[in-house]
């Protein structure tokens, strides 16, 4: 069965891929945090992780095509800043999934309970005997 989830911003399937790709790693979550709250050089994310300049712009050009984040030149300098609107998509998506998950969890208890609820068509068996009765 196919389920359709209703997005109200359009994205296609390979760029959720990079969206969710991005998202996955704990440097770039941690990029995104830092460029939301204020705009960063790469010079400056690099300085606080553990791995070498090359290894923080990777990060950054991941996240800059999964348009979590945006990179311009000022100088000598590559400013990165945030995008909101993106992470909004993907929580709007996360909400969407959950609702349809919780829907079918709720439909699948009500089945269930109808089950449960509804008289049995099979044949009643022998009646259960209690100590001290005679056969």
């Amino acid at each position: 069965m196919v389920v359709q989830i209703e997005r109200t911003a359009r994205i296609a399937d390979a760029d959720l891929d990079l969206l969710f790709h991005a998202l996955a790693d704990t440097t770039r979550r941690d990029i995104i945090a830092r460029t939301i709250l204020q705009e960063q050089s790469v010079s400056t994310l690099a300085d606080r992780y553990a791995m070498s300049f090359a290894a923080v712009q990777k990060h950054v050009a991941v996240l800059e095509r999964a348009l979590l984040v945006t990179k311009e030149r000022r100088g000598r300098e590559q400013i990165v800043y945030g995008n909101p609107a993106t992470l909004r998509v993907a929580s709007h998506l996360i909400t969407e999934y959950e609702q349809m998950w919780t829907d079918r969890a709720n439909r699948i208890t009500q089945l269930l309970s109808a089950t449960n609820d509804a008289p049995s068509n099979e044949p009643p068996g022998p009646t259960p005997r209690t100590k001290g009765t005679p056969s």
